[in-house]
């Protein structure tokens, strides 16, 4: 029988790889570009990149030395920590659990996309309706989402070496040239609409990277900072257990620190390309209107983009659909691959079993999920004043509820129970020099947590609530 002891990266490289896989996900190509668009150009940028390197550097850290100190999954990782913390593994195990329902459903919508730009229907896919008439149909969506799910539970199946290592390895490199490319067509383009403005690509480019004051008051800016972690827990994939998986595979000669800073290099390479290659071509052919777009903007904005570009935008949007479903595609199997290895260790079943298990379950939630949008339709007003529906929601639970609940306890019990001395430990392992351990040790112990109590209570709608009776 295989055990998850005996799966392992091959080394250094191959856990960078898979790591920043899981990393780069549909959250750095579509939400990052929108959330700076929205959020004041290099105004979200900057203050992007300062969380990353305290914030997202403390919750990285943390994950990948408890998975591979204890070497276990998030399961049974909190537990091996601290007895009474094991409950702790069990909500962790919640957000990849939760959000399998949902992400190959996204996963088949971009590979329906990737057959449109195939078979010549760019045009059609422009159109006002397309893509709400296309996730409303009952058997089209299940048909796409069979077809993604049924490549990533093939991934997972062949383990860790030889599926997620060798997958991950093959694409990332793939993936970034994809994204270089379009982003640079991006900058060249030019269009003048029929009022005679003519906008350019690298206008477009301004409009994304200079800071934009205008209107930033205290509360503004407060929004700013929470987009900003939010988005960080998308792009590091922390606090939802697949990062204390990954570590758990890690061989003790590899240089966490190395690779952690390698990690955050690249998620932050690939989400800044990303806005690079969306917001320019966005500005092209919609203006400041288009940017706007939000949700939409990869499946109905970006479409009436490629069909602006006449011809050539067949095959740009082709590339493009491709590159994003290498990019869900990674994510995707982190998190199956997640479950997969827990599963594992609670059940003593072998690798292949747990996969099909999963699989075959995770298609029939998919399913549910996905007639959420015809079957099984509702709307529902969540606690951050936003309606969803039912992807909606279980987004909500996992993402808005969940994972900064499970990054305040986890600092807590990294900064107050077992101290921050237990993961430095981990860290320095081998006799490599921990750069930002002072750093580390501040950010775990008092400002993450309280960073994390903030945004909880703005997910839920607690500092709404509070400003109400303020007001």
């Amino acid at each position: 029988m295989e055990t998850k002891k005996k799966s392992s990266f091959s080394g250094s490289l191959g856990f960078v790889m898979a790591a920043a896989g899981s990393a780069v996900g549909v959250g750095n190509i579509w939400r990052f570009p929108y959330l700076a668009a929205k959020d004041g150009g290099g105004v979200f940028i900057f203050i992007y990149i300062v969380l990353l390197l305290t914030f997202g550097f403390t919750l990285l850290v943390t994950d990948i030395a408890i998975g591979r100190k204890t070497g276990q999954g998030a399961l049974k990782a909190f537990g091996t920590m601290h007895p009474k913390w094991n409950i702790l593994g069990k909500f962790t195990f919640l957000v990849p659990a939760i959000i399998l329902t949902y992400y190959g459903l996204i996963g088949g919508w971009i590979v329906k996309y990737i057959l449109v730009y195939i078979t010549g229907q760019g045009g059609p896919a422009a159109q006002d309706g397309y893509f709400t008439g296309f996730i409303t149909s009952t058997v089209s969506p299940i048909v796409f989402l069979l077809i993604f799910m049924a490549i990533t539970a093939i991934i997972v199946y062949f383990g860790v070496e030889k599926g997620i290592e060798g997958f991950s390895k093959a694409i990332m490199p793939v993936l970034l040239v994809l994204i270089v490319g379009i982003a640079v067509f991006s900058l060249t383009l030019s269009h003048t609409d029929a009022d005679g403005v003519t906008r350019t690509g690298m206008q477009g480019l301004a409009i994304y990277l200079i800071p934009d004051f205008t209107g930033m008051t205290f509360s503004r800016f407060m929004q700013v900072l929470m987009d900003a972690m939010g988005q960080l827990f998308f792009s590091l994939s922390v606090a939802m257990g697949i990062m204390i998986t990954y570590g758990s595979y890690v061989k003790k000669d590899v240089d966490l620190n190395k690779s952690i800073t390698h990690i955050e290099f690249f998620d932050t390479l690939v989400a800044l390309l990303a806005g690079m290659m969306i917001i320019p071509a966005v500005y092209v052919f919609s203006g400041t209107e288009g940017m706007a777009a939000g949700p939409s903007l990869m499946f109905i904005s970006l479409p009436k983009v490629f069909d602006a570009m006449g011809t050539v935008g067949a095959v740009v949007g082709l590339m493009f659909f491709v590159m994003v479903a290498f990019a869900a595609l990674t994510s995707c199997v982190s998190i199956m691959e997640t479950l997969v290895s827990n599963c594992m260790e609670m059940f003593g079943t072998d690798r292949k079993k747990t996969s099909l298990v999963i699989a075959v379950i995770y298609i029939v939630l998919s399913v549910i999920v996905c007639l959420g949008y015809s079957v099984f339709y509702f709307e529902v007003t969540l606690p951050n004043g936003s309606v969803g529906q039912l992807l909606d929601v279980m987004d909500y639970i996992s993402n808005s509820f969940l994972m900064p609940l499970i990054a305040l306890f986890t600092c807590v019990l990294v900064g107050w129970v077992v101290k921050p001395k237990w993961i430095e430990e981990e860290m320095e392992l081998g006799g490599y020099k921990f750069g930002r351990k002072a750093l580390y040790r501040v950010m775990v112990k008092y400002i993450v947590p309280v960073i994390m109590v903030v945004l909880f209570m703005q997910s839920t709608g607690v500092l709404a609530w509070i400003e109400s009776l303020i007001k």
